[in-house]
């Protein structure tokens, strides 16, 4: 190419490479602006995140037993709880080696993101279903990381987390709206534990359960059409599977229904206790000042230690799960299994390490149930061959007590046994359990981490629009003003009684003093009085104002606090410079509608309570 032609091609590239980009960026706005519009996107969008995420779920079981099988030489179809890996020296290195480790990576992977992760539940109550795609992805291998090295956690938190980032990444690129947007987050997470647990009636409805927050008509479709695909993408892959096996079919009797009453009272008291062994362990650590990165070594000496009498407190405990539903333990050893599962759980969750309890509630429902089971038989003979049924209760009540999702246990139950008659025995456990728990406690691990954080979530529900709504959108911008030394009289000569409504009183710097009623100015009959009296002399305590960024919630809460109807908007709360005003009607006007917007996009007719204006 001679000079001149090469001059001519970098002269035109640039032009032509931004004209391209330019075209790419309108395309896709245009696209996503169609697409945001028209329901059936948000059912393809849905179907897509389950196809995804059951893949990505599935290549995350596949990557685990891989890494079990390099670390411990478990067999790649085996568990690492079963008791499959090789010899109690192995496991102890490996644990103790890879927890210290885990913690000088965790502690330099903290420093490089520096902020907290959004898990999918924190991100659909108060970010609308944003999250982040690239910290998703970097909770997800720290989660692997732990529960690769034996770590008592399980993957549930990763799946979830990585299909709620995709699907939050993949809405937030078609600009979808806050509600449906929070709806593929659902979607992410539902296929998520359909995949992972070849049940899609579960993996629905624990999104409905925990991270949407409500079942609703416009969320059915897509959350349902994501659950099933996800579950298609696990039986191709692993075929028609189960986290265990139920080797019969059973029906309780009735006296069976006394012993599910205490399954369920018993669960609610396991669940809590599992939850505050986790508080406890992040509080000793805290009060001996234990550095962060240092913390996870605890859990992998601790782990070691009772993996030399229980291997079955190593990892998601999906192996051991099947031996208890086999019925091998003893009395004795399941009494042991379950102690040290609770305290395993505790030491590798509160010392930091990435991972949820979600299977670890569930093997520590089952030996409960099946130690409830074998005390029944002690009592009641006729029962010994029925103790499986207890063991599938206890599975759903602590399951409920310390998730949060009860119908999500029910349904896991029933699409993993097949059999209705058990699942009426565990609808009673679970429920009971469910209701002691919040009684008693009154959260659920979920939330009790926002509790412990400061974040006052109960769950799902979309609350996050509260603070988003500010008095800079709810503010008037015309305020009248008044100084503080002026005289009644003229006050009363320039602001006629109907001129204005209300007068902002200013300090002699230009500050806020005060909001006066212009009637207040015409009380004063006597002229002497209206002569010598000030402005000021009617509002002798400041009043407080509000700043631009002040939520719509702690605005009506300042109204009933200060008992008035108008609040000044003001710069700064030093030189309380006024910009604008709010008043009490208003505000409530305006959360009044966006409540009747919420419910009626809840209903799925967007248009119940009137046009939806959201953009």
């Amino acid at each position: 190419m001679s000079s001149i032609s090469s001059f001519r091609f970098r002269l035109r590239w640039p032009f032509k490479s931004r004209f391209l980009a330019r075209l790419k960026i309108a395309l896709l706005r245009g696209f996503a602006q169609r697409a945001r519009d028209n329901s059936i996107t948000l059912i393809a969008l849905a179907v897509a995140i389950g196809l995804v995420v059951g893949a990505a779920t599935c290549l995350l079981q596949h990557l685990l037993a891989l890494i079990h099988w390099l670390l411990f030489a478990t067999p790649l179809i085996g568990h690492l709880s079963a008791g499959d890996a090789d010899g109690p020296i192995r496991i102890a290195a490996v644990t103790i080696l890879g927890c210290f480790l885990y913690g000088l990576v965790a502690a330099a992977e903290r420093r490089w993101r520096g902020r907290d992760v959004v898990d999918p539940i924190e991100a659909n109550a108060l970010y609308g279903g944003r999250m982040s795609l690239r910290d998703s992805l970097s909770l997800t291998a720290m989660t692997l990381f732990s529960t690769g090295v034996g770590a008592s956690v399980g993957m549930e938190a990763a799946y979830t987390q990585s299909g709620g980032g995709f699907a939050s990444q993949l809405g937030q690129l078609f600009r979808m709206r806050r509600g449906d947007l929070r709806i593929l987050v659902g979607c992410g997470t539902a296929a998520a534990i359909a995949a992972a647990f070849n049940a899609p009636l579960a993996g629905a409805f624990y999104a409905f359960e925990l991270v949407i927050g409500s079942y609703s008509l416009a969320a059915l479709a897509p959350v349902g059409l994501a659950s099933v695909s996800a579950a298609l993408v696990g039986r191709s892959v692993f075929g028609t599977y189960s986290i265990f096996l139920v080797p019969q079919q059973l029906a309780p009797t009735n006296i069976d229904f006394f012993y599910f009453v205490v399954i369920g009272f018993a669960g609610a008291g396991v669940g809590i206790a599992a939850m505050r062994a986790v508080t406890g362990v992040e509080r000793v650590l805290q009060r001996v000042q234990m550095a962060r990165g240092l913390r996870p070594l605890v859990a992998g000496l601790g782990l070691a230690a009772m993996a030399l009498l229980y291997p079955q407190v190593l990892g998601a405990g999906h192996g051991a799960i099947q031996l208890t539903v086999d019925g091998v333990f003893t009395v004795g050893t399941l009494a042991g299994i379950l102690l040290a599962k609770i305290a395993a759980s505790a030491l590798s969750v509160g010392t930091g390490m990435r991972g949820g309890m979600f299977s670890s509630s569930l093997f520590l429902g089952c030996l409960l149930g099946a130690l409830i089971g074998k005390g029944a038989a002690l009592l009641s003979p006729s029962v010994a061959n029925f103790e499986i049924t207890f063991t599938l209760a206890g599975m759903g009540a602590v399951g409920a007590a310390i998730i949060g999702a009860p119908v999500t246990m029910i349904l896991l139950v029933l699409e993993t046994t097949g059999n209705y008659d058990i699942t009426i025995g565990v609808i009673v456990s679970v429920v009971l359990a469910s209701f002691a728990s919040r009684q008693w406690f009154g959260y659920s691990f979920s939330t009790w981490r926002f509790h412990q954080r400061g974040l006052r979530l109960r769950g799902a529900f979309d609350v996050g629009w509260l603070s988003d709504i500010t008095a800079r959108q709810l503010m008037r911008r015309d305020p009248v003003f008044v100084s503080v030394n002026e005289t009644l009289e003229t006050a009363r000569q320039t602001f006629p009684v109907g001129s204005v409504k209300r007068l902002f009183v200013l300090e002699e710097t230009g500050g806020f003093r005060g909001v006066l009623d212009t009637a207040a100015l015409h009380l004063v009959t006597a002229p002497a009085e209206a002569t010598a009296k000030r402005v000021g002399d009617l509002l002798p305590e400041p009043q407080e104002p509000i700043l631009p960024g002040t939520p719509i919630r702690t605005i009506l809460n300042q109204f009933e606090q200060q008992e008035v109807e108008t609040l000044a908007v003001v710069g700064d709360m030093t030189a309380r410079r006024v910009l604008g005003f709010v008043t009490e009607a208003f505000v409530l006007k305006r959360y009044n509608r966006e409540l009747e917007r919420r419910r009626s996009e809840e209903l799925g007719d967007s248009e119940l309570f009137g046009s939806s204006t959201e953009t």
